[in-house]
């Protein structure tokens, strides 16, 4: 039976014994307008069998994250949220803007948590473009996300079409499932350290105009301890992906090749393979990532038919002339984190505006900011103290976190969830 908690009301599940711990679900309520029967239908099977409390407007979220303030930030893995959205037709959610506002205002007010996304609308537009800007925006305020965080029931859900034949289920039930899948890495993940993280720094820059990579050579000088890998992806080094049949990309992927060859699986499939990072230089081009970067990513799918990204960082510095590096960052964030499946360190992207050539180096507190970034992936991605603190090993000495034996129709659902 439900709980609810005094002065704001929000409501609350304890977790039955042995269910592990709780989810915190901010899941904003529009005032006048009740969420929709499928969007609260999927939720439901999402924390089934687990505890949960549910935050629905903005004072509840300001309460609950002032009591967390005040019994401390939790686990040192941090706290699990799942962030849940009704849409309706129109993309726009009253109660999500209060929140989305306040996340902005308080840029640590996620400090130590880790996420997922659930979205729901009753429009084949608007669910990825709101999960966007939400996790960009949870992401500034200290929210790490796992790997593919986002699940999104459009209308039609024709989305869920390649998910559905893989669990040999209808649509409905793979959307259900898919959302208690989320939850589920939401609640199991456990971020990588390692001895010696291995960064691997991928650009399209000319060195000597490149403010960015300007940026990237004085951040480097704070992270001596890092294994460094850089690969310039320079015009004429790498052509964009054309499409192949899936069986054909299947076949080279297996091989950990490309029909294309070159750059990409000469130098970049072995790097991303050993990295525990990967830091994108990114300049803004007319509002979006460079031809290049971009056929990196598009390129990526054929090794990405066969290996995983779940354990692997994102970090990105941007640099916008004028404007919109947000817009830069949320790219990245829908094409590697949504999509690649990279995990999603808090802070994840640096971004400045600069324009002539130099000016990048000569921003006013540019060289504490960078010193900051470089601390903030060394406690990401070694974090010795944490090997010790929570009992934990280096990467490098212990194999994916397993809870237990695995139920092997849940573990195949999971691997169809993957499989795109």
């Amino acid at each position: 039976m439900e709980e609810t908690l005094n002065d704001p009301i929000m409501t609350e599940q304890p977790a039955a014994p042995g269910a592990g711990r709780p989810i915190t679900v901010i899941a904003p309520r529009e005032a006048g307008r009740e969420p929709g029967s499928r969007f609260e239908e999927v939720l439901e099977s999402a924390l089934d069998g687990r505890g949960w409390r549910r935050v629905e407007k903005e004072e509840e979220l300001q309460a609950f994250l002032t009591k967390r303030d005040t019994q401390g930030a939790g686990e040192p893995e941090g706290e699990p949220l799942l962030f849940a959205l009704s849409l309706g037709e129109t993309g726009i959610n009253l109660e999500y803007i209060r929140m989305l506002r306040f996340f902005r205002e308080h840029t640590r007010a996620l400090e130590g948590c880790v996420g997922g996304v659930l979205v729901d609308g009753r429009s084949d537009l608007y669910t990825k473009s709101v999960a966007r800007e939400l996790v960009f925006t949870a992401n500034r305020a200290g929210c790490a996300f796992v790997g593919r965080p986002l699940v999104e029931g459009t209308k039609t859900l024709s989305n869920f079409s390649i998910v559905a034949r893989n669990m040999d289920t209808d649509l409905m039930s793979a959307y259900k499932k898919s959302a208690a899948i989320l939850t589920d890495e939401i609640l199991d993940f456990r971020r990588p350290v390692s001895e010696r993280p291995s960064l691997l720094v991928l650009h399209a820059s000319s060195h000597p105009n490149s403010n960015t990579f300007a940026l990237w050579e004085e951040l480097k000088r704070f992270l001596p301890d890092f294994e460094i890998t850089e690969i310039g992806l320079r015009n004429g080094t790498v052509s964009d992906c054309s499409g192949c049949p899936y069986k054909m990309c299947l076949h080279f992927g297996e091989n950990e090749s490309c029909f294309y060859g070159g750059v990409m699986v000469e130098d970049v499939y072995p790097a991303v393979k050993r990295a525990d990072a990967v830091l994108m230089l990114c300049p803004n081009y007319n509002d979006a990532l460079s031809a290049n970067l971009t056929a990196f990513i598009n390129r990526l799918t054929a090794l990405f038919r066969i290996i995983r990204f779940y354990d692997k960082a994102l970090f990105a510095i941007v640099v916008s002339g004028y404007s919109g590096s947000d817009i830069v960052a949320e790219q990245l964030i829908a094409a590697l984190n949504m999509n690649k499946t990279f995990y999603l360190p808090a802070r994840f992207a640096l971004m400045e505006t600069a324009n002539a050539p130099g000016a990048a180096m000569r921003l006013p507190g540019i060289h504490e900011r960078l010193r900051a970034f470089a601390a903030h992936m060394r406690r990401t991605l070694t974090v010795r103290d944490l090997c010790s603190d929570a009992g934990l090993k280096p990467r490098s000495q212990t194999a994916q976190k397993s809870a237990g034996p695995p139920d092997a129709r849940k573990e195949t659902d999971r691997c169809a969830r993957k499989i795109l």
